[in-house]
Formats: structure tokens, C-alpha cells, sequence
């Protein structure tokens, strides 16, 4: 029983991407699934292209209305990532992402040394914001072809989770596929294997630096629904889940820090259960440190 309880995480997270590619008959087939449900959106970054995908990515869909030639303001979208983000914030990144998944179970691999702080940490996790702006929305919009249609950017060029889960199985499966590998497959290779090969060293590099959708998610950790807190009285600021952390904050001090992924570890580790989660108002919080300063 406790060791079911330990790893509910990780239950969770293969009964999430088992469910939301579940499509057998495109990765037998080599297709892409384009029923009504592909209609619909996911909450984590789980690629279009997928040939088992029953939804589509959220990053993914956002793009293609920005860079539509008959571009309208995407009130579906939108609205699905702030009710998503307003209910759970990152909570998403770390119990509902397929490819957070990917990158939990690749930093499980043995490797010589881990690298836990990586240099220049508090200016590289602001990068992901970065590219959001840039290569989600700007670039989608504004660099357009002859007949004013944008590129989904990001999609095309860097995440690596579109090249697991779409461009390598469709490869794979179609011969048509393979005689058309050019530059930009050996591109989109080569940032997944540097991808594979950082997971495997520090903790959810493309979450921590690179992910759009994590940028998106965060900005409403301190305000959704689902919220950490941490009860004053009971802390003894041991520093225990700081050292448990893997995404480099203190939740003693902000246990709703924008780079929080809600993974439960400082939870666990707390002797004295001072840290506890749930859907209640933050407002019961004792104010100890200002969590607004993250």
C-alpha cells in the first residue's frame, strides 16, 4: 500500500498518456487519429502528429489560429488554458504532461553525476517566456508566406516532444516519410537527443527552460484554485524540502513558486506536515514570507 501511495505520481502520469493516445490503430497503421475528439484540446504537451493522439495540444492548436490566414482570436483556446490554469496551475506539468512523464523517467537513468543546480538557473527558467512570446505568438503572426499563412513555429523548429511522439513513430511507419528526411528532421533529431541526453542528467530540463506551456500554467500558480500551503506554526524550517525540490525553489517560503510542478516530494519529506495541498482558499495561509516575491 505505501508503495502504491509513493508512486501514484507516476501511476497517474502513464494512466493520463496511455488515455490520451490511445488511438492502437495509428501507431499499427502509421496515421494520425482526425475524429471529433482531435477537435478537442489536452491539458499537457501531447504533439498533434502523434499517430495515437485522440486530442490535440493546446501549444500546438494556439499556433495554428495565430498563424491562420483568416486568423481570429482563438476564444476556445484561450479560454481553455486559463480555466486549466486557473484550476491547476502547474499541477498540469507534473501529474497530466506525457512528456513530463518522458523526462521523469529518463532522469531516472543512472548517470555518473546529476547536476542539480545548473549555472545561471534564475535567468535560463525565464527563457521559456521568451520563447513563447517569440516563437508561439510573434513569429506565427507576423512572418507569413505569399498568401499571409503563418508557420507554427515552435511546433516546426524546437519542441522535441512533437518529434518523439509524432515525427519518429510516422518515420518510422511510412516509407514515404523516409524518402522525404531532410535538414529539418536531422534539426528536430538532434534537440530531442540533446534533450534525451540533458533528462538524463538534470531534472526536466525542457520544463524548466524551455516549455511554453509551462510558461503559460505558471503565471497562475499563485492564484488557482489548487494551491500549496504551508502552516507556520508547524514549519521548523528544517530545509528538507528545499533539499528534496528537484525544480531548485524553497516551498517553505513559496510553496507556489512559478516553477513549482506540484510534485509532492516537500510533502513527503516534511516531519512535521506543515506542507499540505488542496482546492481551499489560500487566503487561511499565514503570511509568513511574502509569496508574491518568486
Amino acid at each position: 500500500m505505501v508503495k502504491i501511495r509513493d508512486n501514484m505520481r507516476l501511476l497517474i502520469q502513464s494512466i493520463v498518456s496511455i488515455f490520451t493516445n490511445g488511438y492502437i490503430e495509428g501507431f499499427v497503421n502509421g496515421t494520425i487519429y482526425r475524429g471529433k475528439l482531435k477537435q478537442l484540446c489536452v491539458p499537457g504537451l501531447n504533439c498533434y502528429s502523434c499517430p495515437g493522439a485522440l486530442g490535440s495540444c493546446p501549444i500546438g492548436s494556439l499556433q495554428a489560429v495565430i498563424g491562420d490566414r483568416q486568423y481570429k482570436f482563438t476564444f476556445y483556446i484561450t479560454g481553455f488554458l486559463m480555466v486549466v490554469g486557473s484550476v491547476l496551475g502547474r499541477f498540469v506539468c507534473g501529474w497530466l504532461c506525457p512528456f513530463g512523464l518522458v523526462q521523469d523517467l529518463l532522469h531516472k537513468i543512472p548517470f555518473v553525476k546529476k547536476i542539480r543546480n545548473v549555472k545561471f538557473h534564475n535567468y535560463l527558467r525565464y527563457l521559456k517566456y521568451i520563447i513563447l512570446l517569440i516563437f508561439v505568438i510573434i513569429l506565427p503572426l507576423f512572418v507569413v508566406d505569399i498568401i499571409g499563412q503563418g508557420d507554427p513555429t515552435f511546433c516546426k523548429y524546437i519542441c522535441p516532444a512533437g518529434t518523439l511522439e509524432g515525427g519518429v513513430p510516422l518515420v518510422l511507419s511510412n516509407d514515404a516519410f523516409k524518402d522525404a528526411i531532410g535538414f529539418l528532421y536531422a534539426w528536430k533529431m538532434s534537440i530531442l537527443i540533446i534533450t534525451i541526453i540533458l533528462s538524463i542528467i538534470i531534472y526536466r530540463p525542457f520544463c524548466k527552460y524551455i516549455c511554453p506551456l509551462g510558461a503559460i500554467y505558471s503565471v497562475f500558480n499563485g492564484i488557482s484554485m489548487y494551491q500549496y500551503r504551508v502552516n507556520y506554526s508547524k514549519c521548523i524550517e528544517c530545509h528538507k524540502c528545499t533539499k528534496v525540490c528537484k525544480m531548485n525553489i524553497e516551498p517553505f517560503k513559496t510553496p507556489n513558486h512559478l516553477e513549482c510542478i506540484r510534485c509532492g516530494d516537500c510533502k513527503k519529506v516534511c516531519p512535521t506536515n506543515a506542507i499540505t495541498s488542496g482546492f481551499k482558499s489560500v487566503d487561511t495561509q499565514d503570511k509568513k514570507y511574502d509569496l508574491s516575491k518568486i
